[in-house]
């Protein structure tokens, strides 16, 4: 079964937020990253980027697929894990360790539409 951390927020296209203060760390599941395989390539965003709560902000591509990074909350990017560009399979060796981006939140009561770490592990076992 895939790691699920408590204190995280999750989505359902399974990415996960850590919250620090006003802002929040980015990056994808260790579910999702189980499901892609072999991450080769992760497509960063710019800092200074607006991210919107259920939009897509950048892609990360595998041996087998490639599939679209979809932000859980608004805010603007202060931050990008630049180290992911020269050794994208971090996200394999450790999803929630290696986040993709860092953003102001703009609006926290986004979270409440957010999954806990119980909810999200009953949401991957129906998946």
């Amino acid at each position: 079964m895939a790691k699920v951390i408590e204190g995280l927020y999750y989505s359902e296209s399974h990415e996960y937020v850590r919250v620090e203060g006003d802002f929040g760390f980015i990056g994808i599941t260790d579910f999702a990253q189980h499901a892609l395989g072999n991450v080769v390539y992760v497509d960063l965003p710019e800092v200074d980027d607006e991210v919107e709560a259920g939009e897509e902000f950048g892609a990360v591509e595998s041996v087998k697929a490639a599939s679209d990074i979809i932000s859980p909350v608004s805010g603007t990017i202060v931050e990008v894990n630049d180290a992911l560009d020269d050794q994208p399979e971090l996200l394999n060796q450790d999803a929630y360790e290696n986040w993709i981006i860092k953003v102001e939140l703009s609006d926290k009561a986004e979270l409440d539409s957010l999954m806990d770490a119980a909810a999200y592990e009953a949401f991957c076992e129906k998946a």
